[in-house]
């Protein structure tokens, strides 16, 4: 079986899903709308220049969930997917997905937004596996701290392995001699670096360059 592996933000949907839940929360007076939406903005920037401090940004966007329970942000979450991420769902994307699918391949989602925000996108896109940033939840309630390796840059390799480790049930024999990854960022250069298949995809102008010099794909999901 082989492996099928994509990013999610700006690469499966038109947009952050991690930035766009910051301004959902603006919007539902759920943070301080100023401060927040300045920091929010801030950090996105430094992500897309691959400078992010993912520390300083996952205390920062971890710290709202510990203001309500579990039922409540599944509430909010509701809303945020219908109003927020259904338009942003690429109709090349879900496409792209049944190819594989019909392919026989294995969809796996890995993703450095935590796994609040991508895991309902990831069954409203019906892929088998996600992999994400965990935040911890003590006594059904998220305390505002990650928990494992962060999902991001080297530590996707780190996590995908971890994956592929107790995925034998699944077919995987942990070589990505056939894998598939797909992804619009340079920050994910470091795992397009270890599979057979990299693809950029409508990627930033880092990996635009990098992909045309290695002579990888580049397609678009948006036009």
């Amino acid at each position: 079986m082989r492996l099928a592996i994509f990013d999610l933000d700006n690469t499966l949907i038109a947009g952050d899903s991690d930035h766009a839940w910051g301004e959902f929360m603006v919007a539902e007076g759920m943070v301080d709308s100023d401060v927040y939406k300045q920091a929010n903005d801030q950090f996105y920037q430094d992500y897309e220049r691959g400078e992010l401090d993912l520390t300083a940004y996952l205390n920062f966007s971890l710290e709202p969930l510990t203001r309500y329970s579990l039922e409540q942000l599944a509430k909010l979450h509701d809303k945020f997917l219908s109003q927020v991420i259904e338009p942003m769902m690429l109709p090349k994307a879900k496409a792209l997905l049944e190819q594989h699918r019909r392919d026989g391949d294995y969809l796996l989602i890995i993703t450095s937004t935590n796994g609040f925000i991508t895991e309902p996108i990831a069954r409203a896109l019906h892929v088998d596996d996600i992999l994400a940033t965990d935040a911890e939840i003590v006594n059904d309630r998220y305390t505002g701290k990650m928990t494992g390796t962060p999902c991001f840059q080297e530590g996707k390799i780190t996590r995908l392995h971890q994956w592929l480790e107790n995925a034998t049930s699944k077919g995987f024999d942990g070589n990505l001699e056939h894998c598939y990854f797909y992804s619009d960022s340079i920050n994910d250069l470091p795992l397009m670096l270890e599979v057979a298949h990299p693809i950029a995809v409508d990627p930033d102008d880092a990996l635009r360059a990098h992909a045309q010099e290695a002579g990888w794909d580049i397609i678009s999901l948006r036009n």
